[in-house]
């Protein structure tokens, strides 16, 4: 497998995985509408397991770099490393917004 086709791979793996985190924190924020705190909560904790294997990944290519003499930069990585900070800003938000469905609710 080539350079390029490896790091395609590899950030298709941590889009896959942060858009798992990001659908598993909407789905949270679902639950807590609903007053599901607990499912609320299962589902934020599933979320940042996903975000974990996003992270090995991620931590994958730092391991590249510093091991080479660098990875090319491509739009596919550029993307899945914003796809992974926005999916990170959602799942920090549906805990916040989990806590406050709690008080509205008076849970």
């Amino acid at each position: 497998m080539s350079q390029k086709e490896e790091l395609q791979q590899i950030s298709f793996s941590i889009i896959l995985h942060a858009g798992n985190a990001r659908s598993l924190s909407m789905e949270a924020i679902e639950l807590a509408k609903e007053k599901k705190f607990d499912e609320a909560v299962q589902k934020v904790e599933a979320a940042s397991q996903e975000f974990s294997e996003a992270h090995r990944y991620q931590s994958e290519l730092l391991q590249k770099e510093s091991d080479d003499d660098g990875q090319d930069i491509s739009v596919i990585l550029i993307h899945a490393q914003d796809h992974l900070m926005s999916s990170m800003v959602v799942r920090d938000m549906a805990n916040v917004i989990i806590e406050l469905y709690r008080e509205i609710k008076g849970e």
